[in-house]
């Protein structure tokens, strides 16, 4: 069973260090990510795009289903839903079908590209889906993190565009909507559970599918062809999304989305190891180049975003005015206002205490005046 996944809400592990913890776990969703690539390569051996696509989600909503009933987690609330269809859309369906029909014609080097300008598309996403205001440092840093990852993978490919890029730029978009949306919703609820009722709802189109595909597309199984499809359905979909969700619940969207700057130059360097392709002597140099831009996002400080009333909160800062927000990059609003739906604080104390949205629906006053009223701790994942 993966761990914490159905601890109570009545007793929390002691104060940690969460911008830390949350960079450690968007970072491991990252290395799981820069497998796929690769990984569907192998399982193009033995599956047509199609089938491959299908079983990948059934597998990986199976293992999904699981966990979710032995932790006997609960159904996600009905204003969650819309969400919930947007992550699988964008990641569970539209992600991993878009890329495997690219990489019919193009290498996983060059399909990197995608993953190039997937952080500045998600921190985009993500600003106009939350009002978040990222510092102009952070916006020059991803600006120039996503610049070097393209000049490098389009010369990596030596400057030819093939005909599957269509279907990256498409993988682009719908994959940018499912990471900001999910990371809305990590805020609220568990960040396993974000991918594994996504991964639920997907179910009965994935069956469909992979009967349907399965019924005119050839198998020829191989060992290259079980491992990446088991692969990309266990590690890169349920596992993967899990610790990604969790650490940018923890450190943000925006932030967590630039550490995927990373990727395609880990992309690069699995695909030379298992898949042979060749990588240029300029690797080491975007690599330090990448790494250098990623630093910079990470200590831009927390995004402003649109309180509730008016006012501008601020992740990571103080409280309002009459009290003190605590608590992992939350903060308390105002005396007597709830604090914005996107703060991720276990509770705000002040005269008229306001809580985030970690302990009770998004946007929704828990506090009193004159008083101090502490909500349940939402479940965490």
């Amino acid at each position: 069973m993966l761990p914490s996944l159905a601890a109570g809400a009545a007793s929390g592990p002691p104060p940690r260090p969460a911008s830390r913890t949350g960079t450690g776990l968007a970072a491991l969703g990252v290395l799981a990510f820069s497998l796929t690539f690769p990984s569907t390569v192998w399982g193009l051996e033995s599956f047509g795009p199609w089938s491959f696509v299908g079983l990948r989600s059934v597998l990986a909503a199976l293992i999904a289903g699981t966990v979710l009933l032995a932790t006997r987690a609960r159904l996600p609330e009905r204003r969650h839903l819309g969400g919930l269809l947007v992550v699988a859309g964008g990641v569970v369906a539209g992600f991993p079908l878009l890329t495997t029909l690219a990489l019919r014609t193009t290498t996983s080097s060059h399909a990197a590209v995608v993953v190039g300008l997937l952080p500045l598309t998600t921190a985009i996403f993500s600003s106009l889906r939350t009002g978040a205001r990222p510092s102009r440092t952070f916006w020059g840093a991803a600006v120039a993190g996503a610049a070097v990852v393209i000049v490098f993978t389009v010369a990596q490919s030596g400057g030819a565009l093939s005909s599957g890029d269509l279907y990256l730029f498409g993988a682009l978009l719908v994959c940018a909507a499912g990471y900001s949306e999910g990371g809305r919703l990590a805020r609220v609820m568990p960040g396993w559970q974000v991918i594994g009722w996504a991964l639920m709802l997907s179910l009965p189109v994935a069956v469909a599918g992979s009967v349907v595909a399965l019924s005119f597309e050839p198998v020829e199984l191989n060992a290259h062809g079980i491992v990446g499809l088991v692969w990309v359905a266990a590690g890169s979909t349920f596992l993967g999304l899990y610790v990604w969700y969790r650490g940018m619940a923890e450190i943000g969207v925006e932030r967590a989305s630039q550490l995927q700057l990373a990727q395609p130059l880990l992309t690069l360097a699995w695909s030379f190891l298992l898949l042979g392709e060749e990588v240029s002597a300029a690797a080491p140099i975007a690599a330090v180049a990448v790494l250098v831009c990623i630093a910079a996002t990470q200590r831009s400080g927390g995004a402003r975003r649109r309180g509730e009333a008016g006012s501008t909160v601020v992740a990571g800062g103080t409280g309002g005015p009459g009290g003190s927000g605590r608590g992992g990059g939350g903060t308390g609003g105002p005396v007597g206002t709830g604090a914005h739906p996107e703060a991720c604080a276990p509770e705000g104390t002040s005269g008229g205490a306001s809580v985030s949205a970690g302990d009770g629906p998004a946007g929704e006053d828990l506090g009193g005046p004159g008083g101090r009223t502490t909500a349940p701790t939402a479940p965490r994942s």
